[in-house]
């Protein structure tokens, strides 16, 4: 069992930055790959950034030099800095946590960000 606790969400202007956070608990797995998705309404749920365990970074190309992630293994928490939010960004984020042991995927609850004009 893994549990993933978002925070950070909210609304800010456009132009403006916002870091959101995700803390992995688990006494089973040894969490791998971590990382953050979105969904806006009427779309699907896309890929935003990754990150392993050796601080490798993917990054979608539309957040590129925008957003940063990161993670701190001691605690299992991954960041995702968001800067010159666009109101495009606005969507429900989702932490995704993936662990050594299983080929399975454990998402967060989601948490809305939002960004106005």
């Amino acid at each position: 069992q893994v549990q993933l606790v978002e925070s950070g969400g909210g609304l800010v202007q456009a132009g403006g930055s916002l870091t959101l956070s995700c803390v992995a608990s688990t006494t089973l797995f040894t969490i791998n790959h971590m990382g953050w998705y979105r969904q806006a309404p009427g779309k699907q749920r896309d890929l935003v950034a990754t990150i392993t365990r050796d601080m490798t970074t993917n990054y979608a190309d539309s957040v590129k030099g925008r957003f940063t992630i990161s993670r701190v293994n001691a605690n299992n928490t991954v960041y995702l800095q968001m800067n010159s939010l666009e109101p495009e960004d606005t969507a429900v984020y989702y932490c995704n946590v993936r662990v050594v042991e299983r080929g399975v995927n454990y998402w967060g609850r989601g948490t809305q960000v939002t960004v106005s004009s």
